[in-house]
């Protein structure tokens, strides 16, 4: 798996990255194993790079992919986003906030 460097000093993580979105709502019912299965056939490729947001659930998708990585963190590389906008009255929640939920899930 070829690799890029996030940033002019950032860490090295795989080209490809697994969005995880869809395993927790969008596109379909949920199938939790079936979901883990594919996380960790992504790393087992060379797949270092998986992204996730707390509006994914919401929280659900976080707490997913935190039980799929357990045993694999050291392998993987997780970014996940915050502060999302829903409408005309958009609350934006601190990014210490968001980003400390983010991180015991």
């Amino acid at each position: 798996m070829k690799t890029r460097r996030l940033g002019k000093n950032g860490p090295h993580v795989s080209a490809m990255g697994l969005g995880c979105m869809g395993m927790s709502e969008f596109y379909g019912p949920r199938d939790e194993r079936e979901s883990i299965a594919t996380i960790h056939r992504a790393i087992d490729l060379g797949v270092t790079l998986l992204d996730t947001a707390d509006v994914y659930g919401p929280f659900t998708n976080e707490e997913l992919v935190g039980r799929a990585i357990r045993d694999r963190r050291e392998r993987v590389f997780l970014a996940t986003k915050f502060a999302s906008a829903d409408g005309p009255n958009t609350c934006v929640r601190p990014a210490r906030q968001a980003s400390g939920g983010s991180a015991s899930r």
